[in-house]
């Protein structure tokens, strides 16, 4: 199975505070590269945590929720799972009544204030995080 290619997310620095949610955009779309090893001085480097501003999240349906066609993200760290789920109900066209869980390694739904940078770091693995989305409680 093909995987898709990744869509990146990007928010305008004017915006990125009030914002309602990622938007999609083309799959050639550049994001800024860190500076080179030569550039930094070897007594500086930080250790090697990945500390890229955004990170690919892959979103999977659950049960009868519609499926996203784009399954690969690339999000701010600094977004929220409230916000992530507010995207995706715009983005699927869900009515603002209907209720959409995320859930963490098919186990636990996190917190709505929760940062997906801090997700990342500690359920993530190959260089993704992997959410499950659904419109009824199915683990946890």
């Amino acid at each position: 199975m093909a995987e898709d290619p990744e869509t990146v997310l990007p928010l305008p620095p004017s915006t990125a505070a009030d914002s309602e949610g990622p938007t999609e955009s083309s799959p050639g779309t550049a994001t800024p590269e860190p500076p080179s090893s030569a550039a930094v001085s070897p007594g500086t480097e930080e250790p090697a945590i990945d500390t890229k501003k955004k990170i690919d999240i892959l979103l999977k349906a659950v049960g009868d929720t519609p499926i996203m066609k784009t399954k690969k993200w690339a999000v701010e760290r600094t977004r929220t799972i409230q916000g992530l789920i507010d995207f995706i109900k715009k983005f699927l066209k869900l009515v603002a009544a209907e209720q959409l869980f995320i859930y963490v390694n098919q186990s636990f739904a996190p917190s709505p204030d929760q940062e997906v940078g801090t997700l990342y770091e500690c359920f993530g693995s190959d260089g993704k995080l992997v959410l499950h989305y659904c419109k009824s409680q199915a683990w946890g």
